[in-house]
């Protein structure tokens, strides 16, 4: 069984999201949602499939996905925003291509939400992200920081194409597949040192690769995602904790303790080059 973790907090297009996913998923599954401080009309309401955790105050994006692994029956977690839309067998797609110690991030596409549909804006398909070198500074002379940016010249690369299964230096964040014992083992996600709801994949990727695991990119599926400048969840709040946080991985076992077993330099070196890194 796959079990579906969306962590919700004011959304516009949550049933749209349930309502694709019950359409385009072809074997077990359950969704589990978290109603983050609101409680909306979730449709169908009678789908056993659905499982719902209401909180009357909002504890934040990071808790919430941990209350819905924590109850999950499934095998496999795929955790996603609530405003996504996804390819037909997506689920099957994804656990036919996922070792044990892997984290699986499928295509990602434009959502058009008002129109459910894909949005054509002239770019390619993210495939391919890196994390900005955080010392540089931006155009207002502030650190950037540990960042994932998508990787516009691995994405316009045809020759890339063809490489189904890819090793993915970082994602977004918005959707990501995995086996649920191994979000036991990597202790996603770390509330006391992150807070609520940043740096969500800097924690998740980072712990998986310089443990010795590995993140992937499967091409052989996809979802859409919509960007919004605004979001339900508190993007402020504590948002220079956890980029502090964030900034321990740079020294090698500060950030994770003798669960880390490579620097980061390990990673910086096997994406090389990797734009703007300086070591």
């Amino acid at each position: 069984m796959l079990s579906i973790v969306i962590p919700s907090r004011n959304e516009k297009y949550l049933n749209k999201t349930v309502q694709d996913i019950l359409l385009k998923a072809k074997n077990d599954i359950e969704i589990i949602i978290i109603l983050d401080g609101y409680w909306p009309e979730i449709m169908p309401e009678d789908d056993k499939r659905i499982i719902i955790i209401h909180r009357g105050l909002a504890q934040g994006m990071r808790s919430g996905i941990n209350s819905g692994v924590a109850i999950a029956k499934g095998e496999y977690i795929l955790k996603c925003d609530a405003h996504c839309m996804f390819d037909e067998g997506f689920d099957i797609k994804l656990i036919e291509n996922c070792e044990e110690n892997w984290i699986v991030v499928p295509t990602r596409k434009r959502l058009d939400a008002e129109n459910w549909m894909i949005q054509d804006v002239g770019k390619p398909d993210v495939n391919y992200m890196y994390l900005s070198y955080p010392y540089a500074l931006d155009r207002n002379g502030r650190q950037i920081g540990l960042h994932g940016v998508n990787w516009d010249e691995l994405n316009k690369r045809k020759d890339l194409n063809e490489k189904k299964i890819d090793d993915l230096m970082s994602a977004q964040g918005s959707c990501w597949f995995m086996h649920k014992e191994y979000y036991k083992q990597l202790e996603l996600l770390d509330e006391e040192h992150y807070g609520a709801f940043w740096s969500e994949f800097q924690e998740v990727g980072l712990k998986c690769w310089l443990s010795g695991g590995r993140v992937v990119v499967n091409k052989n599926t996809w979802y859409a995602h919509l960007h919004k400048k605004s979001r339900g969840y508190n993007l402020e709040a504590s948002s220079d904790d956890a980029e502090r946080y964030v900034m321990k991985w740079m020294s090698s076992g500060e950030a994770w303790g003798d669960k880390q077993k490579y620097p980061i330099e390990w990673l910086i070196d096997k994406f090389k080059p990797v734009p703007g890194w300086v070591l």
